[in-house]
Parts: C-alpha cells; structure tokens; sequence
C-alpha cells in the first residue's frame, strides 16, 4: 500500500508534478531579528536569522552564531515569526478565473492565486477534483515561472459512485458542460484512474460516500471500486483520497486502502477512544476541515463533533492535516480553520498540520515542512506568535516559494 512504500517514491511522484521557480529569478536572502519556528516540536530560536541561496536554506541559528552573506537581500522580520510553507491539503480550482485559466492572463491567474491561497502562507496546495485539464493548465503556468504561486498538485477529475454526482455539484458541472466523472464499472473507473495518472495526475479522489439527497441522501462507492481505485493509485506511487461523509463511507474507505479522509464525517456522531484508535490504526491520514461544519450551521453536522473526533483520532496517534475545501466554500481567510483545530490538536498539532505532517504523507519529509539547513526554502512570515494566538498564522507577512519571494503583504 502507497502508506507503506518508502518516502522518496512519493517524492519523486511529487517532484515530477511540479518544476523549480525559474533560477535567475532567485537572489540570497537573509531573514534577520526573526522567531523561528524550525519545526512544531523544537524550542523556538528567539532573535533568529535564515539565510537562503537558491532554492535551498543553507543556514538556520541564533542571529550571534550565524554569518549573514555580504550579498545577500536582508528582510526584516523584528516582532514576527518565521514557519515552513504552509500546505493546504485540501482545496479546489473550482473559481471562475480558475475554471477558466486557458482564457486568462497571467496577471489574473497570479491575483487570484495570491487572494485565494499565497497570501494566507501556502506554498504547496492539492488541489481535490476541479478536472485534469484545468489542474494542468494552472499547473504549467506557475512551474514555467510565468505566475507566482504555490506548488499545485491535483487529483483532477474524482471519481463518483455510478449515478451519483453529489447534488450540490450537479449545477456545476452542467454550468461549466464538464464531463460527467460518475463510474460505470470497475474496470472502467481502475482505466481512467490509470489514464489520469499517467498524464500526471498527483492522486486520485473517490466518494466513498457521495451526498446525493432524496429518500437515499447518501450513495456508496463498492468495496471492489474502492480497492481497485486504490490499487491503481498505489501502482503509480500516488495517494487515493476519500470524501466520506458518514460512518459507512469512511469504512468502506479505510478498509480498502484509502491514504486521506478528505474531511471529518460529524453525521456519524462522536468517536469513542476505541473507534478513533481503529482509524489512527488503518494508517489514514485525516484533513478535518471543521470551519466547513461551523460555516454550514447544520444541526446534523455539529463542528464541535467533527472537533472531538479530530481531537480523538489525533490523540491515538492519527496523523491530522490542515485543509479548508477553499474553492467549494468561498471561506480563503484561514482564520476560522486555525481557530477550530487549536482546540482539537493545540498550537503544535496545528503547525504540524500545516508543514511537518502533510510533508511526510506526502514522501517530502527530508526537504519539505522545516525551516533546516538543506531542505527547500519554502518560508512564511507571520506577525506575532502562534504559541500566545494562533490567528498569527493567517497574518501573512511575506511567503517565500523555492527561495524565491511571492508574496510580500501591501
């Protein structure tokens, strides 16, 4: 299964996705009088300076025991803190200008890139179902240096049970005239997964339990799409993730290799210690998505059980990653997500939700999610300090992509 295989095959399946900032855009950098966050677990260097050459850190400490290159462009970080690149692990290319990015010039796509997502910190974005060609064409342009942005990997076109588009993406896709992404059989879904990670596809997304109303409300994906899903996803070295909903769609999931449960499933009520520890157990990563609950206001999907089941799955041992569906919702600040996490994982499993932990699902733990000598310069800086308010993480000062700056705050 892709969750046992070696890191680096998911790194490299990574790599090929995406390609380096353009070199000569690149300049030294040194980020002076900073609180540096080197990773969640580690005692915060006070009064801290990063330097950066290329796309790589080459130096991290305490400002007295580091020399800061004569060349180098010195940026300011007095009063603010300094993390790894953040990465959303769930959002979707599903705005207008995104939908439309072929007929869009670059200017428009870096603006809606920098409002959606860069100027909230986010360095690397996976992107869970717009369609293949879409995911391509924004894709390209940010890896040629054309656009400023993160990191884009995608899943592309998911993968629906048969008759079972959710209702709330039916208007969509007409609206757009997108192919229908229902499967038809087994072995027709296990070809198209195949066909799309072959052209460069980055995962694969099933809805495992798809909302579609009615007397049925939810229809389920087979157990034997399910495996052969996954199965396809883990022969190409890339992750299967699944869109839940209740507690049958979550089983039929993580019983049959899913990697990711794309949100918490609060329709099933609260988990029980045990219940959580046989979650944590199956290796499935979760990305909760709890400001989607407390936004949606529905009395059958409290945000405080989705809470408490992060907070159970966390405390067995569960690895939580940060992601906020931005593109299905139109909620880009990050404010609210930070807020609700905090109280199911603290400050530490937050940041570790937004670098350390997607970093090594992902097979990048050895060059991503640390501010470390040698790993990708991936950079933000925040104003003040997550461990008094975690709300300094959404103060976005300046991000920092490949050692290349991206964003710097107006």
């Amino acid at each position: 299964m892709m969750r046992s295989l070696p890191a680096l095959l998911v790194a490299l399946a990574c790599l090929a996705a995406t390609l380096p900032l353009r070199a000569e855009a690149r300049e030294t950098l040194a980020i002076t009088a900073a609180r540096i966050f080197t990773t969640p677990g580690a005692p915060v260097i006070e009064d801290g300076v990063v330097v950066v050459e290329g796309d790589r850190i080459v130096a991290v400490g305490p400002r007295a025991s580091i020399s800061v290159p004569a060349n180098a462009r010195a940026i300011d970080a007095a009063g603010a803190s300094v993390v790894a690149g953040f990465w959303n692990s769930h959002i979707h290319l599903t705005r207008p200008v995104l939908l439309t990015a072929a007929q869009q010039t670059d200017a428009a796509l870096q603006n809606e890139l920098q409002a959606d997502f860069t100027r909230w910190g986010f360095t690397t974005v996976f992107d869970l179902a717009s369609t293949s060609d879409i995911a391509a064409e924004v894709r390209n342009r940010i890896a040629s240096g054309r656009v400023h942005g993160p990191r884009l990997l995608s899943v592309g076109d998911p993968f629906y049970p048969p008759n079972a588009t959710p209702i709330y993406a039916r208007e969509f896709y007409e609206a757009f005239g997108l192919p229908s992404a229902e499967i038809t059989t087994v072995t027709e879904a296990a070809a198209r997964a195949d066909r799309q990670l072959a052209a460069g596809g980055d995962g694969l997304k099933l809805f495992t339990g798809s909302i579609v109303g009615g007397p049925r409300e939810v229809a389920y994906m087979e157990a034997e799409a399910v495996r052969a899903l996954t199965d396809v996803a883990h022969r190409h070295h890339r992750l299967a993730f699944a869109h839940p909903t209740d507690q049958a769609g979550l089983e039929v999931a993580v019983r049959n290799g899913v990697d990711v449960l794309a949100h918490a499933a609060p329709l099933m009520g609260e988990w029980s210690p045990d219940y959580a520890r046989w979650v944590a157990s199956t290796g499935a990563a979760l990305i909760p998505t709890l400001a989607l609950y407390e936004e949606a206001a529905n009395p059958r999907t409290p945000a405080a059980t989705a809470i408490q089941q992060t907070r159970a799955f966390a405390g067995a041992g569960g690895a939580v990653l940060f992601g906020t569906d931005a593109g299905f919702t139109d909620a880009f600040d990050t404010s609210a997500e930070l807020r609700l996490l905090e109280q199911a994982v603290g400050w530490r499993g937050v940041l570790a939700a937004l670098t350390t932990a997607p970093a090594a699902r992902f097979g990048e733990s050895e060059t991503r999610g640390q501010v470390a000598e040698g790993y990708i310069a991936d950079l933000v800086i925040v104003d003040g300090d997550p461990r008094d308010a975690i709300q300094a993480l959404a103060i976005v000062r300046t991000v920092i992509r490949d050692g290349q700056v991206i964003y710097t705050r107006p």
